[in-house]
């Protein structure tokens, strides 16, 4: 498909951009370490982010008002710790660990294949992650953003179409001008439902090395372009 009008990348970060499951377990651990706790981080990375999901569908049908992902994480996180009975930890300890979320390790191909993109493209996170999340990961991680965009802005978590929209309107431009980039296939056909083309970047171990765990790989046809890394994806759209 010619992706020649193509102006501007919005990415999905958590899994797409950035490894958030080995930086979670690697924080936690260090968190375990502070507070002389022993627990299974594995399983407590897994479970604190299994709650992404139902806390924010909270948000979605009402049952919370606009609440950001650094408030939803940190309900969330009351309740892991309940689940793995961690206790005697303080509300100032659990603020600290909360912050977890700013700061994860970008994937190997990630800030070399967004400085190739950049040259050519606008680019942008489109996560469910605020502002500030969004901002202290990117400099920590190194990655050139233009602007940041996403729920907090749209006050809309994905999918809803309105988050997708909303980065098109601020950008000033037409929803085919705008690629969608995630290796979520489920959030690319969502924004293809707005009319933004696709790009699936898939990565295999975002959930760790249990097959069980692992996404489907196989592309949605309708998917504009299917890239390995974010190298290859500079390489098809000659950046």
């Amino acid at each position: 498909m010619d992706t020649s009008n193509i102006k501007a990348l919005i990415f999905d970060v958590f899994g797409t951009v950035v490894d958030w499951r080995s930086s979670i377990i690697r924080q936690a651990q260090q968190f375990g370490q502070e507070h002389g706790v022993e627990a299974d981080w594995d399983a407590f990375a897994d479970a604190w982010r299994a709650k992404y999901g139902p806390f924010m569908n909270r948000v979605r049908t009402g049952e919370l008002p606009w609440t950001n992902l650094d408030r939803l994480h940190r309900m969330s996180l009351d309740v892991v710790l309940e689940e793995f009975h961690i206790t005697g930890i303080s509300e100032e300890a659990k603020d600290k660990f909360n912050l977890a979320w700013h700061y994860l390790d970008p994937w190997p191909d990630t800030v070399p294949g967004l400085y190739r993109l950049k040259r050519k493209f606008i680019l942008a996170p489109m996560s469910n992650g605020n502002i500030r999340l969004m901002t202290d990961m990117g400099k920590y991680g190194g990655m050139p953003w233009d602007c940041i965009l996403g729920a907090e802005v749209a006050k809309h978590y994905k999918p809803d179409p309105e988050s997708y929209q909303t980065a098109c309107d601020l950008l000033m431009m037409d929803p085919k001008d705008v690629m969608m980039v995630a290796a979520h296939q489920g959030d690319l056909l969502n924004a293809q439902k707005v009319g933004l083309p696709s790009a699936f970047v898939p990565r295999p171990m975002e959930r760790g090395p249990n097959p069980a765990q692992k996404p489907d790989p196989t592309p949605d046809p309708s998917f504009t372009v299917v890239a390995k890394n974010f190298v290859d994806l500079a390489d098809q759209l000659g950046s």
